[in-house]
């Protein structure tokens, strides 16, 4: 999936399988806090894809590799993704565990989708990343909380928030409730 465009959005369904091809940002607890208060983006993320993830990354050569990429709990950014979305017009959030209400309510309205990365699986997925095109806040973040420019190829994920506001996190949740109702 490439480019990440309103009406390629828009046609994604929940249990849609993915490969994410292009370049993604990562941004985990700092970056996104800095960014729903309004701080300097230093790249447009229009368009683009933000990955919960804190990559291990190491330099080789004069070129940064990364060693592991899995997904982090992105319930953790549920406070600032709102805003962010509103804010930037990126269109794809990768991450594990889903989002809340507001979060949902935000990829409905500017068009924006969930897709949840396999967690466990951070040596695979790094396998993935062709190329690291830039950092940004390494040293005011740190490595894992930097804002990391990758390049993907065929990105494995599943769609599981989309832009017609429909959460499979939610429905599991929903039937989960239900079965315990019943056996109460």
């Amino acid at each position: 999936m490439e480019p990440f465009d309103r009406e390629k959005i828009r046609r994604l369904k929940v249990g849609d399988r993915v490969e994410v091809s292009g370049r993604i940002f990562t941004g985990r607890d700092r970056l996104h806090r800095y960014l729903a208060d309004g701080g300097r983006v230093p790249v447009s993320l229009k368009n683009g894809a933000i990955f919960h993830c804190g990559p291990v990354v190491v330099r080789r050569k004069g070129q940064w590799v990364v060693l592991a990429a899995g997904p982090t709990t992105s319930g953790r950014e549920e406070p600032y993704m709102p805003e962010i979305i509103r804010r930037t017009g990126i269109r794809l959030i990768i991450g594990k565990g889903g989002m809340g209400p507001e979060t949902l309510a935000a990829c409905r309205k500017y068009g924006c989708v969930y897709l949840h990365a396999v967690g466990g699986a951070a040596q695979v997925l790094a396998q993935k990343v062709a190329r690291v095109s830039d950092v940004h806040f390494l040293d005011e973040f740190g490595s894992a909380e930097a804002l990391w420019v990758l390049e993907v190829r065929r990105f494995p994920a599943l769609v599981t928030m989309d832009a017609h506001g429909r959460s499979l996190h939610a429905e599991v949740a929903e039937a989960s409730a239900a079965v315990l109702r019943k056996r109460l």
